[in-house]
């Protein structure tokens, strides 16, 4: 009867074994899931308790869910065996399939480790097949790649004997299906906890992105993102309103340039090195109108982890009236208070920009800067003196030149002339130029450094940096009689009338007191004569001060400026000049003119 009976019960196994089986598909959480593996073994498999140890992020398996005995379940949820214990039974037990078994008789062992386990106190039957209570049962739930998730443990089958194999084919086909289930589990919290994750990152992305259109939009300077690489490299993709409103344009129209096409021509340099570099420039940035306002740059590259910099944050402030302040402090640093023209300071600086300490070539009287003061002044009697030269070496380095004497060996410290194109020696304004081989050398570090060298003649070639030196004659007088405010009032109006009379690369400067000084560049001696008979014509007529007229004459020397002098002995030469050209002429004939 039990033979014939046999394919009945298996049907029947093998009916609630695919109930419980479908029933792991319908959990909706990983815990849900393993609960449903434990109750699946004590409903459709024919044991009375079963528990599902589930292998942690370290490797350690925690008794994750337990059914079928609540006192089990009280005792060995939530703790945890370590992963050698449990590697240790899943090798020494009996292989039956894909089950391990290990019977009381070896089991004795494992009885004080770590591993949480539980017994169920029952009669032990005499027969060669009775479960023995302190017989352990375990099932492996392999994932499909054959990592260990867990160990599926039961106890006490319900009809007391130890399964056969129909019982053992069943449970391992249950392990197999717990295990898939197990795995799509998993892999389902794993996504949802990824969206949680990736929600809660959007909204904080979102968030910031927000706070940064704020920021940009309503910040009190301006703001620009630009693109950076590719064909479009430099064009403004976002302006905020307070650089539309600094430079008075609308943001449709900015977004189809760059800061290149703002920049002042004279700044493209310095806003290409700190586009590239990132950091801070200040620089001009041009207004609808045409002007040019002052502003502050500070850029931040914007890096992407895959493609690199992409987008240039920048940052502009205005800082014109700090600009303007500045240029204002520098102004009253080198210009005078009174007149407004360059001071002594700013004099002997452009000066001192045109000399080196390197000789020109020779010329004057007995080798000395200005030679004898012999020519006749313009202004009537006595000598009106010019310098002509006055230097030991030829401008070329070819040799030494005695005055009026032949050529000796060459000065060895000279320097090669400059080159130009086609193996030409380079000149400007008549003069040889040089380059400044070998580091800064004689000329003092200026490449290609054009000399300045005094006309010896009226050649259309001998032109030279003339230096005029003017005081006033008569000015003591006006100040004793009239006062300082209308001494101020003349010089005022004097420096008025030089700046005048003069061409615009000129330099018109107050030395101090009533003596000025006019720097002007490629003059022959007569032209330079000219300019001082128009300067001196340009002072002497009267000047209006408080309802009356007041006259000045002025007495002028000119010097030349001569690489090899200081700017000091090119401005004492000139003065040199002018007190010879003063002592040349009566007290009534100075006034007069």
């Amino acid at each position: 009867m039990e033979t014939e009976s046999e394919p009945y019960v298996r049907l029947a196994s093998l009916r609630q074994l695919h109930q419980v089986v479908a029933q792991l598909n319908t959990a909706r959480s990983l815990a849900d899931t393993l609960q449903t593996v434990a109750d699946g073994v004590v409903e459709g498999l024919g044991f009375e308790i079963a528990a599902v140890n589930l292998v942690r992020a370290d490797g350690d398996l925690v008794v994750a869910a337990v059914a079928g005995s609540p006192a089990a379940e009280a005792m060995m949820a939530g703790r945890v065996g370590p992963r050698p214990a449990w590697e240790r039974r899943l090798t020494m037990g009996e292989q039956w399939g894909a089950l391990r078994f290990i019977p009381y008789t070896a089991g004795w062992v494992l009885d004080d480790d770590e591993v949480p386990q539980w017994h169920t106190p029952s009669t032990v039957r005499d027969r060669p097949d009775a479960w023995h209570p302190m017989d352990r049962l375990f099932a492996p739930l392999y994932a499909s790649d054959g990592e260990l998730l867990g160990v599926l443990s039961v106890d006490k089958p319900r009809n007391g004997r130890r399964p056969g194999a129909w019982g053992c084919e069943a449970l391992q086909m249950y392990a197999s299906q717990a295990a898939i289930a197990i795995s799509n589990a998993r892999l389902r919290s794993n996504m949802q906890r990824a969206l949680v994750r990736l929600e809660r990152e959007q909204q904080a992305l979102r968030s910031s992105e927000e706070s940064f259109r704020q920021a940009f939009e309503y910040a009190p300077s301006g703001m620009a993102v630009a693109e950076m690489g590719g064909d479009q490299h430099g064009r403004l993709l976002r302006i905020n309103d307070a650089l539309c409103r600094l430079l008075g344009r609308p943001a449709a129209a900015m977004r189809r340039c760059s800061f290149s096409d703002l920049v002042h021509p004279e700044d493209i340099g310095t806003l290409l090195r700190t586009s590239a570099e990132g950091g801070r420039a200040e620089l001009r940035l041009a207004r609808r109108d045409g002007s040019y306002v002052w502003v502050s740059l500070r850029n931040s590259v914007v890096a992407d982890t895959a493609d690199g910099p992409r987008y240039l944050l920048t940052h502009v402030e205005d800082i014109e009236e700090r600009k303007r302040h500045e240029l204002q402090l520098a102004h009253r640093a080198s210009h005078d208070s009174l007149t407004g023209l360059p001071n002594s300071a700013e004099l002997r600086a452009r000066l001192s920009g045109r000399l080196c300490s390197l000789p020109g070539r020779s010329g004057g009287a007995e080798g000395t800067p200005g030679g004898a003061p012999g020519e006749v002044s313009p202004f009537g009697e006595g000598a009106f003196g010019y310098e002509s030269g006055g230097f030991p070496f030829d401008l070329a380095g070819l040799g030494e030149i005695s005055p009026g004497g032949p050529e000796t060996e060459p000065w060895a410290g000279a320097p090669e002339p400059f080159t130009g194109l086609y193996g030409v020696p380079g000149t400007a304004g008549g003069r040889q130029v040089f380059g400044a081989p070998g580091g800064p050398g004689a000329l003092g570090g200026r490449d290609h450094h054009v000399h300045a060298v005094p006309p010896e003649g009226e050649g259309p070639g001998e032109k030279g940096l003339a230096v005029l030196f003017c005081d006033l004659d008569g000015f003591k007088s006006i100040n004793d009689r009239y006062g300082h405010n209308c001494g101020d009032a003349v010089l005022i109006e004097v420096a008025r009338r030089l700046a005048a009379g003069v061409r615009d690369n000129d330099t018109v400067a107050r030395l101090g007191g009533d003596e000025f000084v006019v720097l002007a560049d490629g003059l022959g001696p007569a032209e330079a004569q000219d300019l001082a008979v128009r300067l001196r014509n340009a002072i002497i007529p009267p000047i209006r001060v408080d309802g009356r007229d007041v006259r000045v004459g002025a007495s002028f020397g000119i010097g030349w400026a001569a690489c090899g002098m200081t700017a000091e002995e090119v401005l004492q030469s000139a003065d040199q000049r002018m007190y010879i050209e003063k002592r040349s002429r009566s007290k009534s004939q100075r006034r007069a003119g």
